[in-house]
């Protein structure tokens, strides 16, 4: 039977991973896609002597290092759900493009290694979710490698990132001695490494298992028993309220790598995760089954298919109903357009999608029109959604072509890949000679990587250090006021800004000149 509007709204789960680099978020993607239908055989992302990568990691520097660079946007059916899966960079270099792909969902699923615990990465990505409020679910992985005791990391959760949690199932042993996990919501124990029809054993009334089984003479079931016995007693109360407002997280415990209690996370997950929720734009909130469409742009990603060289903007649905060959509007620049080129993608498989609604992320063939933050909308009145999070640089290099010959694919390459938001690119005031700002190194090495790949331009880099950018306003603008410890510059909006050599450059520079204003963005968008 076909959906109403609102029963498709609603049918729409879509949410971020997010991790430490390793922790196995890129295979419990996978994992995930396999259930859905979406993929025949899980590729593993260390697998690289088979030629088997994995479906997200798509950009050829993934495939070489192992890691995900880049946020990659997936989407598959389940049990009558249509869940849109965002795989985010584990790497810190790349935090800002995870930033703003967090803006982008209803909820995330963090994912940590038993062994290591909760690393610093995981820290900074979960207080971004805290800081919007919205509901994290908890899968802790490789539970068939010894690592830390579950009662341990719990503490960790708790103590580390002050949320309180629910364990929905508890392991049973782990490592060699891994048995299976007690299902706390289903009232079973899910068996590891087991026959298919002998996977799920119900427990009775008193919580123990029901049937026969050689599991009830281990010590390591007996100690299992004990641990849930404690949670009952002494542990937080299950509260739907709670998870939907992001105070209490669902813990699961599974192995993604050998698929155990992936496809119980991925069911109850499904249970309580939110579906699209309003969005606050400068005319209020947005619902998400209002009737006029409207979205915004939070990634952009040239080249994904470099034998067109292509650029597509990733827009996030926030209310109405997309048809292929509508007509927008585009808040900033107040333009009429007509989507008639659009795409939904499985990493870097896609389809040409005629039909999307809230909640959906959508794929526009950018030729150059879009800008990260975007709002695009058919209603009469154009609307502006949030601002999404802009990070100053940190690290800066002076670049150049090595060849001469080669200046104009060095300065095409260059002024694509920028939009992207990654890298940010700065011109001297006379020469304009370019530099390069970045977040993290690692930035640097993909941006040089891609020149040379997708554009044919290798580049010369020579490293300026860190510096601390500020904004100045025009009429405040003095070139005396730039020397080697306090340089000016313009960004690719042609806005003037000094790059200072440290913190101490930047406070003797105030001092001496305190009628300057100096601009921070991040102090503006937070």
């Amino acid at each position: 039977m076909k959906k109403n509007f609102k029963e498709e709204v609603d049918s729409r789960k879509t949410f971020a991973i997010i991790s430490h680099p390793d922790a196995g978020k890129t295979t419990l993607t996978e994992q995930l896609l396999l259930f859905g239908g979406a993929i025949r055989a899980a590729g593993t992302v260390k697998g690289k002597k088979t030629g088997k990568f994995a479906t997200s990691d798509w950009m050829e520097i993934e495939k070489q290092r192992g890691i995900s660079v880049t946020s990659s946007v997936m989407q598959f059916e389940y049990d009558g759900y249509r869940v849109n899966i965002l795989d985010t960079p584990g790497h810190q270099d790349f935090s800002e493009d995870t930033y703003r792909t967090l803006m982008a969902v209803d909820s995330a699923v963090m994912i940590i290694d038993s062994a290591k615990g909760i690393e610093d990465q995981t820290i900074k990505l979960f207080k971004v979710c805290r800081m919007r409020g919205i509901p994290i679910f908890t899968f802790i992985n490789k539970m068939d490698r010894q690592g830390k005791m579950p009662l341990e990391l719990l503490s960790e959760l708790e103590e580390v990132l002050g949320i309180e949690s629910y364990p929905m199932n508890w392991p049973i042993g782990m490592g060699k001695e891994f048995l299976g996990i007690y299902d706390r919501f289903y009232n079973r124990i899910e068996q590891f490494r087991t026959d298919e029809d002998q996977r799920f054993l119900p427990l009775n009334e008193d919580g123990e298992l029901a049937v026969e089984n050689s599991m009830k003479q281990s010590s390591i079931y007996e100690q299992a028993l004990e641990e849930v016995l404690l949670l009952n007693e002494a542990g937080n109360d299950f509260s739907e309220e709670k998870i939907a407002n992001g105070a209490l997280t669902p813990v699961f415990f599974g192995s993604a790598l050998t698929n155990f209690g992936v496809q119980t996370f991925l069911e109850t997950y499904l249970k309580f995760a939110p579906s699209p929720q309003p969005r606050m734009s400068n005319e209020g909130e947005i619902q998400p089954d209002a009737e006029d469409f409207s979205g915004f742009v939070f990634k952009i990603q040239a080249n994904m298919n470099p034998a067109h060289r292509d650029r597509i903007a990733f827009v996030r649905i926030c209310s109405g109903q997309f048809e292929r060959g509508m007509n927008v509007t585009l808040s900033r620049t107040g333009k009429s357009m007509k989507l008639s080129q659009s795409t939904q993608f499985l990493a870097d498989d896609r389809s040409t999608v005629n039909e999307a609604v809230s909640g959906d992320i959508l794929g526009l063939y950018d030729s150059g029109i879009y800008q990260i933050g975007d709002t695009i909308t058919s209603g009469k009145k154009p609307i502006q959604f949030e601002k999404l999070p802009q990070f100053t640089p940190e690290l800066f290099v002076k670049v150049t072509a090595k060849n001469v010959m080669k200046q104009k694919q060095f300065h095409k390459g260059i002024h694509q890949l920028v939009q992207e938001g990654a890298i940010q690119l700065y011109k001297t005031l006379h020469t304009e000679d370019y530099i390069l700002g970045a977040v993290g190194h690692l930035q640097f090495e993909v941006f040089e990587h891609r020149l040379k790949n997708e554009y044919n331009a290798e580049v010369n880099m020579e490293s300026m250090g860190s510096k601390v950018a500020r904004w100045i306003e025009d009429e405040q603008i003095n070139e005396s006021l730039s020397s080697s410890r306090s340089l000016l510059v313009k960004d690719r909006f042609d806005r003037k800004l000094f790059l200072f050599e440290n913190d101490f450059a930047l406070r003797w520079f105030q001092d001496k000149n305190p009628d300057v204003k100096l601009i921070n963005p991040m102090e503006t968008t937070e």
